[in-house]
């Protein structure tokens, strides 16, 4: 998926961030926080772990859903991706269990984690202020408000292990509404990534944090890491207002060189698979058959059928009914 939007669809990521912090990128344990705006933030996430090679060994808190989706969600699961229900009295024990085992990890890895839980839209923002507002929580304009239980066992389990928090914002450029299915149809877009920086903590005084956020600034007791973490939402906010103001963010940019392991990965496997594939095609083809000719048909049309349903999984309008009425009241 990532060779899809490096190679496939010449997909541009710039990189903008502390300088400083730039060259322990990689090279250490990491909680990445990133915003839910677009389908594909998940695939710029995962292409930024690539550009510093942590992309085998990087980790995310997903819905269970996606681990019965055929071939990736079954990839998922080996890889020690974290799935939840998104049902805190079910999650918590299991979620827990998932983190503790990655103390003993042997590489670095980052753990990827959207706290907002689904994707932004404007429905799910108004549902979202309306539990501000009864919480007596400050409302965000470019944000839903994060779920806080998530990210404090998150912090609560890796401590000691993890060295970093990076608070990550993503945008387009142009205002482009990245989809899956353009990247598969090979659009390209222009993705803009900030990891906040210096700058932006000396322009504007209320930010209390520059480049990465060492773990140890993250309060250990969870109402006051829940606290910790609005904070920081509304500066995230700050960060989008920066951007739409001024399409680009206080920051020095920066092109992470691409690596060529996702194209010869993918190459890797489509000469060993497609050969094959393709001679039983041929085979088929000779034999005349008219059932066996049917068959292949069938299930063509049948994978056809299965890859826009997984597509169907990473849409906006596909996402979770944040704000039912048993939701609002659990929402953090």
């Amino acid at each position: 998926m990532v060779m899809l939007l490096e190679w496939w669809s010449g997909t541009d990521c710039t990189l903008y961030t502390d300088p400083e912090s730039y060259h322990k990128y990689g090279k250490e344990n990491a909680i990445v926080i990133l915003n839910h705006n677009f389908e594909i933030d998940f695939l710029c996430g995962w292409n930024f772990c690539e550009r510093f090679g942590v992309l085998g060994s990087s980790k995310v808190l997903a819905k269970k859903e996606l681990s019965y989706m055929p071939i990736i969600g079954w990839m998922w699961y080996f890889l020690e991706i974290v799935f939840c229900k998104r049902k805190w009295e079910e999650d918590r024990k299991t979620v827990m269990q998932k983190l503790l085992n990655l103390r003993d990890y042997p590489e670095n890895f980052w753990f990827l984690i959207h706290c907002e839980g689904t994707r932004f839209t404007e429905q799910k923002h108004q549902i979202s202020m309306q539990v501000a507002e009864a919480k007596g929580l400050p409302k965000l304009k470019y944000h839903l408000l994060p779920r806080t239980k998530g990210f404090a066992v998150t912090v609560q389990c890796l401590r000691n292990v993890v060295s970093a928090v990076y608070d990550s914002t993503l945008n387009f450029r142009n205002n482009e509404n990245p989809t899956l299915l353009g990247v598969l149809n090979g659009k390209k877009y222009h993705a803009d990534l900030y990891v906040r920086q210096a700058r932006f903590y000396q322009k504007h005084p209320w930010c209390r944090h520059s480049g990465r956020i060492p773990l140890e600034e993250v309060p250990e007791d969870e109402q006051e890491c829940s606290n910790w973490l609005h904070k920081l939402y509304q500066e995230k906010d700050a960060f989008q207002e920066e951007y739409y103001r001024t399409g680009t963010y206080p920051a020095v940019p920066i092109v992470p060189p691409r690596r060529p392991w996702t194209l010869l990965n993918w190459l890797f496997w489509a000469l060993l698979l497609l050969y094959p594939l393709f001679k039983l095609l041929i085979n088929m083809i000779n034999s005349g058959s008219s059932l066996t000719l049917a068959s292949f048909a069938f299930v063509i049309v049948m994978a056809s059928v299965g890859v826009r349903w997984m597509i169907g999984v990473t849409e906006i309008n596909k996402g979770s009914t944040y704000g039912n009425n048993d939701n609002k009241q659990k929402q953090k």
